[in-house]
C-alpha cells in the first residue's frame, strides 16, 4: 500500500486547509490492492482520502485474466463448457446451464423434461453455494470468524452433493449441449436431504450471530446504499438490484425451464444498502431449497439427452458395435455440434443476477464469437458512487455485498 500527498482542494500546492479543517491540510492518495486480502487479489482501488473519508475512488479491474471469450473461438461448443466453470467459479453450475441453453437456442432444440428439472436443481444448489460464500466472506472481513466457519461448512455440504452428481468438486462441466453428462446418482434424494438439514441448521446460527448483532448492523445498515433508479441505470440485477425494492428476477419475469411451475418468493429490500443485500441473500437460500424440493417432487423418470446423434454423443454400445454410432461419435468429437449460422442471446438468473451469453455462429462446429454479460460487471460500475463520501473501512462491506467474482468480470 502506497500513499502520496495531493495539492489542497482549492488547487494550490501549499498547505491551505481542506474544507476549513486545520487538522487535514492535504488530501492523500492511497493504493488499496490488488495485493490486499479485502480486494481478493483481483481489484485495485486508487483512493483519494480526506482523513478516513473517501473523496474519490478509481476502481480498476482486470488483474485476473481468463481470456474466456477468445478461447471459446478455437473450441467446439462442448469444449467451451470447462471454461464456463471458471467464470463465476463459486456457482459454476449456473454458468454450465446458461451456456448450454444459449447453444440449444441457436440450434432450435428443446431438451427433455427430466434434463430441465435436473438443471433447475443444480442451478439452485449452485445459487446456495454462492450465497453462503458471500455471507461467510462478508462476515469474516468484518471480524466475524465464527459465522464464516458456519457458512463455509454449509457450502461444504452443498459441494459434497454436487461432487456426487458431477464427479468434480468445484469445476463441474456437468451439462452438455442437448443434455447432461449423466443422470442424478442413486440415493441423490438422501444426500440432498442431509445437506439441506445441515445447511438450515448452520443458517440458523449464522442468522443469530449476524442479523441482530449490533456491531454487524452498524457496519452494514445505511452503508453502500443506492436507489432503485440508480441501480437500474447501472444495469444491476440479482440480489443487489432486489435489495433496492425491485422484484426483477429472470426466473419470474422471463421464466425458463419449469420455473413457472414451482412456487417460491422473490425477497426484496427497501433501502438498497449492504444490510438489505445481506438479508436478500439469506432469504434466497431458503427459497432455493423450496425450489429444489418441488423439483424432486414433480420430476419424473426419463432420458436426460435429446435423441439426436448430431447433437449428443451416441451410447457407447452403439459406438463400439455400429458404423453409424462410430461415425457420429467421431464427427461430434472432431468437428463439434454444427450450429446454424446466426446469432442468439440467452440469459438466466445466476447467483449474482442476470447471466447472458451472446453467441454468433458461422455454421461450423466452433462459435465465431462468444460474448458474456456477467452480472458482476454491471454491479462494479456503481462501486465508486457507493463508497465516495463514506469511510475507508466501509469499502470492505460494500465490496463484499456486491460479491464481485474476478473470473467473470475480467474483460
Amino acid at each position: 500500500m502506497t500513499a502520496e500527498h495531493l495539492p489542497a482542494v482549492d488547487g494550490s500546492s501549499g498547505t491551505s486547509e481542506v474544507a476549513g479543517d486545520p487538522f487535514h491540510a492535504r488530501l492523500m492518495k492511497v493504493q488499496m490492492g490488488p495485493s490486499h486480502p479485502a480486494t481478493h487479489g483481483t481489484v485495485q482501488f486508487t483512493l483519494t482520502l480526506d482523513g478516513e473519508t473517501v473523496v474519490d475512488a478509481d476502481v480498476k479491474i482486470g488483474y485476473l485474466h481468463r481470456g474466456f471469450e477468445k478461447m471459446a473461438e478455437v473450441c467446439t461448443y462442448n469444449q467451451v463448457l470447462p471454461y464456463t466453470d471458471r467464470l463465476n467459479y463459486v456457482s459454476p453450475l449456473c454458468n454450465n446451464v446458461g451456456y448450454a441453453m444459449a447453444v440449444e437456442k441457436a440450434l432450435g432444440i428443446e431438451v427433455t423434461p427430466r434434463c430441465q428439472w435436473i438443471r433447475m436443481i443444480i442451478s439452485e444448489l449452485s445459487r446456495i453455494s454462492d450465497h453462503l460464500t458471500c455471507l461467510g466472506a462478508g462476515a469474516l472481513e468484518l471480524g466475524g470468524f465464527t459465522p464464516f466457519l458456519y457458512a463455509i461448512q454449509g457450502r461444504e455440504e452443498i459441494w459434497q452433493v454436487c461432487e456426487e452428481v458431477t464427479g468434480a468438486r468445484l469445476t463441474h462441466s456437468y451439462t452438455r449441449v442437448g443434455g447432461l453428462r449423466r443422470d442424478l446418482p442413486k440415493g441423490f434424494e438422501g444426500l440432498y436431504a442431509h445437506a439441506k438439514s445441515e445447511v438450515n441448521r448452520l443458517l440458523v446460527d449464522v442468522d443469530k450471530l449476524l442479523t441482530r448483532n449490533r456491531i454487524f448492523y452498524d457496519r452494514m445498515a445505511d452503508v453502500g446504499a443506492i436507489s432503485i433508479e440508480d441501480a437500474l441505470d447501472y444495469g444491476w440485477t440479482g440480489p443487489c438490484l432486489r435489495s433496492t425494492g425491485s422484484d426483477y428476477d429472470v426466473r419470474t419475469h422471463m421464466p425458463y425451464m419449469f420455473y413457472d411451475q414451482v412456487d417460491f418468493d422473490v425477497p426484496v429490500g427497501t433501502t438498497g444498502d449492504n444490510y438489505d443485500r445481506y438479508l436478500c441473500r439469506l432469504e434466497e437460500i431458503r427459497q432455493s431449497f423450496r425450489i429444489v424440493d418441488q423439483c424432486l417432487e414433480m420430476m419424473e423418470p426419463g432420458p436426460v439427452d435429446v435423441d439426436d446423434w448430431t447433437v449428443v454423443l451416441p451410447p457407447k454400445e452403439d459406438v463400439y458395435n455400429s458404423i453409424e454410432g462410430m461415425i457420429a461419435h467421431f464427427k461430434n468429437i472432431m468437428e463439434g455440434v454444427k450450429v446454424p449460422a446466426g446469432e442468439v442471446y440467452s440469459y438466466t438468473e445466476a447467483g449474482n443476477g442476470e447471466l447472458g451469453f451472446y453467441l454468433v455462429s458461422d455454421g461450423s462446429g466452433r462459435p465465431w464469437r462468444v460474448k458474456v454479460r456477467p452480472p458482476c460487471f454491471a454491479a462494479m460500475q456503481a462501486l465508486r458512487p457507493l463508497v465516495v463520501g463514506g469511510l475507508l473501512a466501509d469499502i470492505i462491506p460494500t465490496f463484499d455485498t456486491i460479491n464481485m467474482i474476478g473470473g467473470e468480470i475480467d474483460r
